[in-house]
């Protein structure tokens, strides 16, 4: 099985329940796992034969500039819609970090994670 990964990718963005954090918004880490066969790209060094990590990282930009009030509802579109562009993928799995989530306490923030697996023809 071979893997394709984001790591870290920090963002901008304005999902919550409250109110404020529609307005004030926070930064958001995201941490993503792909799998899928990238042994063609691995012989040909052609991107046409591989998933672009760039592609992938667009479409979470995308999907979380799009205001929600759940992390799991985000992560969720944004799983589905990598699916979407590529069927080739056979499991996905997101974290998505709140960096200042509004509760007591200092932490380094609170996180979901979602994840799931596709079968080859399923589209």
């Amino acid at each position: 099985m071979s893997k394709i990964f984001l790591e870290d990718v920090k963002i901008y963005a304005y999902h919550g329940v409250l109110p404020e954090e529609n307005i004030i918004g926070t930064y958001y880490i995201l941490n993503a796992e792909l799998h899928t066969d990238l042994w063609k790209a691995a012989e040909t060094d052609d991107l046409n034969d591989t998933i672009s990590y760039a592609d992938i990282n667009a479409i979470i930009h995308q999907e979380m500039e799009i205001k929600s009030k759940l992390l799991e509802h985000v992560a969720g579109r944004i799983i589905t819609r990598i699916h979407e562009n590529f069927p080739q993928i056979s499991y996905i799995k997101l974290k998505i970090t709140k960096t200042s989530p509004p509760m007591q306490g200092e932490m380094k923030g609170a996180s979901i994670e979602l994840e799931r697996s596709f079968k080859p023809d399923e589209h």
